[in-house]
């Protein structure tokens, strides 16, 4: 399972969003994997307090782009959800490399946190492990709005120091 080695105390992380504005930026394909990683994101941030909003992408690959319009104009941080599975041509590989290199790009560019919640996956029994569902093992979702608040929080703090 991929939470092996997660840590069990996430009581370290800074998950107060009061004053923070996230863009949930999610691609549209497997509906029912995506719609679960979007609802532990807005779960979570909702507890945490901070203002959201949502924004639909055709798919992963137009994650990057979407994602450094929404910090460009002022998001203090994004949550990134995509699924991505392998399938019989290489075209997997070329969707999953351009969404993690553009967003750690858009995050390194822009200065502000992108939560990750890009799936990339074998089959689609590993994303409903990983999606936050009813009998899911993980929720992707919910671990990808945490760290970009507690990223915004560490960032905010690294500022005002």
């Amino acid at each position: 399972m991929s939470g092996a080695g997660s840590p069990l105390d996430r009581t370290n992380l800074d998950l107060d969003g009061s004053g923070l504005e996230v863009v949930v930026v999610a691609g549209s394909w497997h509906d029912e994997i995506t719609d679960g990683l979007i609802a532990g994101a807005t779960r979570t941030l909702d507890a945490a307090g901070a203002a959201h909003r949502l924004v639909r992408v055709p798919g992963s690959f137009e994650l990057p782009v979407v994602a450094k319009a929404a910090l460009e104009a002022g998001a203090d941080a994004v949550v990134a959800l995509g699924v991505i599975i392998r399938g019989g041509t290489p075209h997997f590989e070329y969707v999953s490399a351009a969404a993690t290199d553009g967003l750690t790009r858009v995050a390194l560019d822009t200065g502000k946190p992108v939560g990750f919640g890009v799936l990339t996956l074998d089959d689609e029994r590993q994303g409903l492990d990983r999606a936050g569902l009813p009998g899911s093992k993980e929720d992707k979702g919910r671990e990808a709005a945490e760290a970009a608040i507690a990223t915004a929080r560490v960032l905010r703090g690294l500022a005002g120091a």
